[in-house]
């Protein structure tokens, strides 16, 4: 028997529950059955708070109730409170929230015994619960929606949206409209059939709030110049597409401090990228490269370097003597040796960095990092 039925059985009886449940700084109460278990609880508060059930760990008296176990077996009683914890991943949603879903939840959330109140909030739609729910939260998350198109509901909340994702659809075009988002800062749109002429890239570069592009998963041959103009980038994503170079105007990004542009077929690395200079990390693995731009020996601020699966046979001269961050070299499945490293000025340092990094990860049981590691009986680089 479903919840609803089940509260609807309670309240005819007069056994009708009442509960606070306490989710990012918001309180949701609910009339249920004490019958009902933890899983039709969870149930009802996806649409309230755009949780998955699987991401959802409802806490009482500092115990996680179990998705079996009934209200009345864990002793949640008429105004007992609980506490919602959302799973990191799960959150904000996956896949559209079913509007029978949305009207039960906001029939909970009145007076269980007013049937006016139930018709009431029955005719709520779920494009304005939606709508609303993201100006409140500044968070449109729409991904595995099988959307073909932005919906014209991100569009309405204008300057409220702050982060948008549409991952893991069948979008092909991202309109210039998207300049409206003035306050966005995060953007995902991986996994759809995007392709570099069908994304405004001018509508993108007037987001001058925007810190987070994630493009991985699509279809982008070349990544356009207006790339640049992102001037608050902190990170760019751009893995598992078809690009074959990244553009000098790169370099414009001096704030950017993640670059992950791995399984692409980029044989072409711009010596811009010397300019951005607050790179921490960069991901260039499963490539096309067998060289790269001496300017990289510029970036004092990085730390990790991602080159496995690629042709190098040479490192610039000044990598490991310019970057005094530099601890993590992954060199896997390229034409690196120990002895062509040994020989690059500041080996030693980098050397001395790595392996004290390593010996931190296993003083807190962290297990390998699987990247650079000389080895003692194998000539090349792991």
């Amino acid at each position: 028997m479903q919840a609803n039925e089940r509260r609807e059985e309670a309240a005819a009886d007069g056994a009708v529950i009442t509960i606070h449940v306490k989710f990012g700084g918001q309180t949701f109460t609910l009339s249920l059955s004490p019958d009902c278990n933890c899983s039709e609880l969870k149930a009802l508060l996806q649409p309230l708070t755009n949780v998955l059930p699987r991401g959802q760990r409802l806490i009482f008296k500092g115990k996680v109730l179990a998705d079996t176990a009934s209200l009345r077996s864990v002793q949640l009683t008429n105004g007992s409170k609980v506490m919602l914890i959302a799973s990191e991943g799960l959150h904000q949603g996956d896949g559209p929230v079913k509007k029978d879903a949305i009207s039960v939840a906001s029939i909970l959330r009145k007076n269980p015994t007013s049937h006016q109140n139930q018709v009431n909030n029955a005719a709520i739609t779920i494009e304005k619960t939606r709508a609303e729910r993201w100006k409140l939260t500044g968070v449109a998350a729409l991904s595995e929606c099988h959307l073909k198109v932005v919906p014209d509901e991100v569009w309405n909340c204008g300057t409220s949206i702050r982060v948008l994702d549409l991952s893991s659809n069948w979008i092909q075009g991202l309109p210039s409209r998207i300049d409206c988002l003035k306050s966005l800062n995060k953007l995902y749109l991986n996994a759809n059939d995007l392709s570099e002429e069908r994304i405004s890239w001018d509508g993108l570069s007037r987001l001058k709030s925007l810190t987070i592009l994630s493009l991985n998963l699509n279809n982008l041959a070349t990544l356009p110049s207006a790339v640049g103009d992102l001037i608050s980038l902190r990170q760019l994503h751009i893995a598992n597409n078809w690009l074959t170079c990244l553009p000098d105007e790169l370099g414009r990004l001096n704030q950017l401090q993640i670059l992950k542009a791995g399984n692409n077929r980029i044989s072409l690395v711009t010596a811009g990228i010397g300019c951005c200079s607050s790179l921490i990390e960069i991901d260039l693995s499963s490539n096309h490269l067998v060289e790269l731009p001496g300017t990289l020996g510029k970036l004092k601020n990085l730390k990790a370097l991602y080159l496995s699966n690629n042709g190098l046979t040479s490192l610039p001269s000044t990598l490991f003597k310019m970057c005094k961050e530099l601890s993590i070299l992954d060199l896997r499945h390229t034409q690196l040796t120990n002895c062509v490293l040994r020989q690059i000025e500041g080996w030693a340092e980098f050397d001395e960095r790595r392996r004290l990094k390593h010996q931190k990860q296993l003083d807190f049981r962290v297990g390998p990092s699987g990247v650079f590691d000389e080895g003692a009986d194998d000539d090349h680089g792991q």
